[in-house]
């Protein structure tokens, strides 16, 4: 069985889309995804692959470190 550490990747993709004045639906087409994935990623209710992580900080043009980081458990407790 899988344990479960419960970490996670957190991200900064409703704060660009934003600045840049788009819908969500426009930065979906634009990175090749739903709507719906990219609300539930700003949420932080999903964590994107690689591909995909690296193609929305590819179209913002920032590092990917800028957009998306490692939280481990341990560390959201302080």
């Amino acid at each position: 069985m899988k344990e479960d550490f419960g970490d996670s990747i957190q991200n900064k993709v409703y704060e660009y889309r934003v600045l840049r004045r788009m819908s969500q639906k426009e930065l979906a087409d634009a990175v090749g995804v739903s709507k719906q994935t990219i609300f539930v990623m700003e949420k932080n209710n999903y964590s994107p692959s690689l591909v995909l992580a690296f193609r929305i900080a590819n179209f913002f043009e920032v590092d990917i470190n800028e957009i998306f980081f490692y939280v481990r458990k341990d560390d959201e407790n302080g």
